[in-house]
């Protein structure tokens, strides 16, 4: 399916939020996700099923001052 991740279109083969932080490499509790404009809670990225185009943002914490 074609999603919008972080600002760039990329085809991708996930059904959950989960799985397509799995697929790009993507570790950790301390990111934060939300789907087209709402955050998306650690817990319920195991259920929270992705659509076609849907705009997935990853955060992730930076170090540096």
């Amino acid at each position: 399916m074609t999603l919008i991740i972080n600002g760039e279109e990329q085809v991708v083969v996930a059904a959950t939020l989960a799985d397509l932080l799995s697929v790009l490499d993507y570790e950790g509790d301390w990111l934060a996700t939300a789907v087209n404009g709402e955050l998306v809670h650690r817990e319920d990225r195991d259920t929270f099923t992705l659509g076609e185009r849907d705009r997935i943002e990853i955060l992730s914490p930076m170090q540096g001052g």
